[in-house]
């Protein structure tokens, strides 16, 4: 998808323009196209678009190609509207083909209303063309949340792994070192595929950690249950590599079973116990440990003798774990049961709010766990 941004052009025919201009439903080509309703992410952007349904039958024939060309428009603002263009090359089909092509597209915004005006045309200049009003609006109870676009705005969607802009960070005496592990797993541990909702929401985790200007030193573990294996490690940085990251996690395929891991009998548990074993110590002076991930529900208990090991940090620890629905699996699961023999504190993330007020309260707990461990450490003599 391609959009009116800093380099990028989208080049508008004048029957084009005339078709938005006209504000008619056509369907030349036929298409039934449904809106998708703006809603909230857990990257506090709302992400509208649609959804476009053709019949195979209406594309037969030889090789084409489908050009789709939508803007939108805030309101109180006609002068602005933001283009966004989008090309698919379509094979060969058959007369007689059967069934339906699926299309999509879409685009974030900040909050407001807007119009929005569509067409596809192929190459036999078949248009279809279809209008609709979205609507962008946070409920009363969220109204305290910041979002990452300002009112009345509208970008092309995100890529997950893009580079986070760097953050201004203060000079500050001691700043803040956070060690955080990600378990980049689907919400259904049976899934043979990370969906996109669980990749964009771990994502939107790490990324409300990396903008937080009192942290400057990183430590990323990115691991995967299913595969009992550390997927990604990044130690002591001050800016976390997304895009590397993003090349990493492309390795999981979950749709397969290792037989050496089979014949473990208790793999899982003994994959959980060593890296908690080895990642939440005091060796790396950290500040705090994060984990966040969906839930690790494990046929055995960890060993009592390995969290009582673990009790010696000091350090807090907290669990953001990502729970779509909590109703469904109300029970504390691995990971949260380790947190809380170690006195921390557990978050159940089930929407975006959840995430908003889970990290401005870890961060209030860290800092303040930070002012009281420099009271108390006299530091060397």
């Amino acid at each position: 998808m391609r959009g009116s941004g800093p380099g990028d052009v989208v080049r508008i025919f004048n029957t084009d323009s005339a078709v938005l201009e006209a504000q008619d439903v056509r369907k030349d080509l036929p298409c039934s196209v449904t809106p998708v309703k703006p809603t909230l992410g857990f990257d506090l952007r709302f992400h509208g678009g649609y959804e476009v349904t053709i019949p195979l039958n209406d594309l037969a024939g030889s090789e084409d190609m489908l050009t789709m060309l939508f803007r939108v428009t805030p309101q109180g603002h006609k002068d602005e509207p933001v283009y966004f263009s989008q090309r698919l090359s379509v094979p060969a089909i058959e007369e007689d083909a059967k069934g339906n092509a699926y299309l999509q597209g879409g685009f974030d915004l900040g909050e407001g209303n807007y119009h929005v005006d569509f067409l596809m045309r192929d190459r036999a200049e078949r248009v279809c063309s279809f209008y609709w009003d979205a609507q962008a609006e946070l409920p009363l109870k969220d109204k305290q949340l910041v979002l990452m676009m300002a009112p009345g705005t509208v970008q092309a969607g995100q890529e997950p792994f893009k580079d986070e802009p760097p953050v201004e960070r203060p000079e500050t005496e001691g700043p803040l070192n956070v060690k955080v592990i990600v378990n980049f797993a689907p919400q259904n541990a049976n899934s043979a595929t990370l969906q996109p909702l669980d990749t964009n929401a771990l994502i939107s985790i790490l990324r409300s950690i990396a903008r937080e200007p009192r942290i400057r030193r990183f430590s990323i573990v990115a691991f995967n249950m299913q595969e009992q294996r550390i997927v990604y490690r990044q130690e002591d940085t001050d800016q976390i590599n997304f895009p590397a990251l993003g090349d990493a996690l492309s390795s999981l395929n979950l749709g397969t079973v290792d037989l050496k891991r089979l014949s473990q009998k208790h793999g899982e548990t003994e994959f959980l116990t060593g890296l908690l074993t080895e990642e939440v110590s005091n060796k790396d002076h950290p500040d705090a440990v994060i984990f966040a991930g969906p839930k690790v529900m494990l046929d055995d208990s960890l060993p009592q003798e390995s969290l009582n090991q673990l009790a010696t940090v000091d350090f807090p620890v907290f669990y953001m774990n990502f729970n779509l629905n909590p109703q469904a699996n109300p029970w504390r699961d691995a990971i949260g049961n380790a947190v809380k023999h170690l006195k921390g504190y557990e978050y159940t993330i089930s929407r975006p709010r959840d995430l908003w007020y889970a990290w401005s309260e870890i961060m209030s707990r860290i800092v303040k766990a930070r002012g009281t461990k420099l009271t108390t450490d006299p530091g060397p003599l």
